[in-house]
């Protein structure tokens, strides 16, 4: 049974009104917000410091992670220009994604869920927007909708989570396509599901392939598409649509029925694909072979009911020799004949595979589905919360990787079970945006579960004191939820902020505290969010050759000019972004013609530096072309890894450059060049 502490959260006017006694301000220390964003960001600071919600905790390999995280975030927040921000898996190109911009629907759940704590609602909004006005191709399976219904479950905001509704309705029936009529239940083909060579391909093939084929009713599809119904009958409730709600509310019921039914294999003893397609190898409706973490989705989304039968599941997550590993999860038991088989090489690199390495996007399913287990199913099997501890903390370890000696925080495609080490040693896996780990810490290790009622619920997800995995102090502040910002703090004993126990508070007035660990719910009247502040960026080359067009004084490479103007910024030594000027020590100067004239006021200017190759520019200049001569409009002292602004009072122009002084014959890169009519 629930153990709830509940305390009114009533307005000051009615408190006063009603001669009950003030709520208490919030007692707890404050963080020292500046001063962590500095040690954190270094110059790139400013953006996080109004956006984020800062967090301590008694671990600080957790903390190191949670702020590499918001970093991975800022660094693939892609600016569109008119079309706004979206976010990217990878941080630079790769073949198969959306061109000209760059973006992958597979891992949106993930995005969504991370981007839905940010005060800036400028990002995730846009993103959105960006994917239901033609951006989803469904290149992969998603789960955006419910992603959708997730952000509104923080911010509350009713309009925002309604805007799609129709598109919603319409990319759910194009799904219609993998549907099977007969069997009630969807089908994909493994790569599809962004997840190639699983056992269902595999085993397809023969063994002698995988990388397509194997169409296969999965869980994580047809868990996906019921989270989605079950969305967009919660959505067309709020409209009032009560046909509609009917309808997907029953398409949820359906599905859910037929995953228990026809993909739990009593066998196994696990949830598992069926073959959908039938080869030499395989037959229709025969079910796989070997036990896949992908059978542990449908309790992301709370799909299976609390019976013990089901949850007796989770003990092959703990058995080293079923899915196990070292050093987390594999995707597949170790027993599968085809385990870790290399498939696919370029050059020495070996490739991606779902045949046992660890993947960040499943973990993170797995760690989801498992703090749901532990929040609110009776029937947890072997799940307990120290053993969901040791899972967050073995993903936190995977973002760390030694090089050169020094230990540094990168997070990559997939890694080795057993040693923890990346597998694939390709440029474009380095900062691999295809998993979360921000919202397991406020929904998790913070234990914010979000409703859509006036209802602000906390039941961190901590082991008692004394076990191993215990966390003996944390605390966060400036968590959006429901237009307000809440604070969150946890002492096991006093000594770190001079109060045991757990207290809640929100902007800035204490609502509740208990002296354990345990469940909160206190009623929070919402406020209303404040406004999305959206300026655009002019500068952006979208399609290369197309205006705008960048030329430079040297380092005249099409793709490198085209790298500062394309929307991307970030610090990463491991991938170059930005123009390269020469490193001859004379001024050099880039430029940005816009084919028309444009207002412009502001610009913001990228520089990297990497104390060997780079350096930023001792002095820039900002130049605007008026009356046919370059005119100074304004200078500014250049920051190192992160943004330097220039304004002026604005101007009509057609072109704008930036003028800048070496530091001695150190060259210099641009990363990024932004320009704004202020």
């Amino acid at each position: 049974m629930r153990n709830i502490l509940a305390l009114a959260a009533l307005p000051l006017a009615a408190l006063l009104a009603g001669g009950a006694s003030l709520p208490s301000p919030d007692r707890q220390v404050s963080l020292n917000i500046p001063a962590i964003a500095k040690a954190r960001f270094g110059n790139d600071a400013r953006w996080y410091e109004t956006r984020i919600p800062f967090f301590e905790s008694a671990d600080p390999r957790i903390d190191s992670v949670y702020y590499y995280r918001w970093g991975l975030f800022r660094a693939h927040q892609r600016d569109l220009g008119a079309q706004g921000y979206i976010t990217t898996e990878f941080a630079d190109d790769v073949d198969w994604q959306r061109h000209p911009f760059a973006s992958l629907n597979d891992a949106s759940g993930f995005h969504i869920a991370e981007g839905r704590w940010l005060n800036d609602r400028r990002f995730t909004d846009d993103y959105i927007n960006f994917m239901y006005e033609g951006g989803n191709d469904r290149h992969f399976t998603d789960h955006m909708a419910d992603s959708v219904w997730g952000r509104f479950l923080v911010d509350g905001d009713r309009d925002a989570v309604l805007a799609h509704l129709k598109t919603m309705r319409h990319v759910y029936r194009l799904w219609d396509e993998k549907f099977d009529f007969d069997k009630g239940l969807y089908f994909v083909e493994p790569l599809l599901d962004a997840t190639e060579y699983t056992v269902s391909s595999i085993d397809a093939s023969g063994g002698k392939d995988g990388f397509t084929g194997g169409d296969a009713f999965r869980p994580s599809v047809n868990s996906y598409m019921f989270a989605n119904a079950r969305a967009l009958s919660r959505m067309a409730e709020m409209a009032g649509d009560r046909a509609m709600a009917k309808e997907y509310a029953g398409r949820a019921e359906a599905l859910r029925r037929r995953v228990l039914t026809d993909l739990w294999n009593p066998k196994l003893g696990h949830f598992a694909d069926r073959h959908q397609k039938a080869t030499e190898f395989v037959k229709y409706w025969q079910p796989i072979r070997n036990r896949e973490l992908v059978g542990y989705l449908p309790w992301m989304f709370d799909l299976v009911p609390d019976e013990a039968r089901y949850s007796a599941a989770w003990s092959h997550l703990l058995d080293p020799n079923s899915l196990a590993g070292k050093a987390g999860m594999r995707t597949v038991e170790k027993g599968y004949e085809y385990y870790m088989r290399q498939y696919r090489y370029l050059g020495t690199a070996p490739e991606c595979q779902w045949n046992g390495p660890i993947w960040p996007y499943q973990t993170t399913q797995v760690l989801t589905g498992m703090a749901n287990l532990l929040d609110h199913y009776e029937a947890r099997g072997p799940v307990t919360r120290s053993v969901w501890m040791q899972e967050l903390r073995k993903y936190t370890d995977l973002h760390f990787q030694s090089r050169d000696g020094k230990e540094k925080i990168d997070l990559e495609e997939d890694y080795h079970p057993e040693t923890g080490k990346p597998i694939v040693g390709l440029d474009r896996s380095h900062h691999y945006f295809h998993s979360g780990y921000l919202d397991l810490i406020l929904t998790g290790v913070v234990g914010i579960r979000p409703r859509a009622d006036d209802v602000l619920e906390v039941n961190p997800l901590l082991p008692g004191a004394g076990d191993y995995q215990a966390l003996d102090w944390f605390r966060i502040e400036r968590v959006p939820y429901h237009g307000r910002l809440v604070s969150i703090t946890w002492d096991v004993d006093g000594r770190r902020y001079g109060r045991r126990g757990l207290t809640i508070a929100a902007d800035g007035v204490e609502l509740a505290h208990r002296d354990t660990l345990g469940r909160i719910e206190v009623p929070l009247a919402r406020k209303a969010n404040p406004a999305i502040a959206r300026e655009e960026n002019l500068a952006v080359q979208l399609v290369r050759g197309a205006f705008p067009k960048p030329s430079a004084s040297s380092g005249t490479d099409p793709e490198k000019l085209h790298d500062a103007i394309d929307g991307r910024t970030w610090f990463y030594p491991e991938l170059p972004n930005g123009w390269d000027s020469a490193s001859s020590g004379k001024s050099q100067w880039y430029s940005v013609d816009f084919g028309r004239d444009v207002s412009l006021g502001r610009a913001e200017l990228a520089f990297f530096e990497d104390g060997k190759a780079f350096a930023a520019p001792r002095s820039v200049a900002l130049e605007v072309w008026r009356d046919n001569r370059w005119r100074q409009v304004g200078t500014a002292k250049p920051v190192v890894n992160g943004v330097t602004q220039v304004t002026w009072l604005a101007t009509e122009t057609g072109k704008v450059r930036v003028i800048m002084t070496q530091n001695g014959r150190s060259a210099i890169r641009l990363a990024e060049f932004k320009a704004f009519a202020r």
